[in-house]
């Protein structure tokens, strides 16, 4: 599934115009990306939660010549499905 398709749902949902419901994907992305970037937690219940996780430095290889090297400690973003999601699954 695409914006596009997740769009045309959303709006067939909730009767409003698949623009409308684009924008309101869009901002929903958005602010959750926000928080993210500030590393706060978002929690949609029912759905699961994103969280900001710290990836340590570590040691690595160059794939293409072997050599060691030292990877830098980054941030990403983790999601752990609810347990409602898990049921539907």
């Amino acid at each position: 599934m695409n914006v596009g398709e997740l769009a045309k749902g959303v709006a067939a949902a909730t009767g409003t115009s698949e623009a409308d419901a684009k924008k309101a994907i869009a901002a929903v992305f958005d602010q959750i990306a926000a928080a993210a970037a500030k590393g706060e937690e978002v929690s949609i219940n029912g759905f699961g939660k994103f969280t900001v996780k710290d990836r340590p430095e570590r040691e690595g290889r160059n794939p293409s010549t072997g050599e060691s090297m030292t990877i830098a400690a980054s941030k990403k973003v983790a999601f752990t499905a609810a347990k409602g999601l898990k049921d539907k699954l």
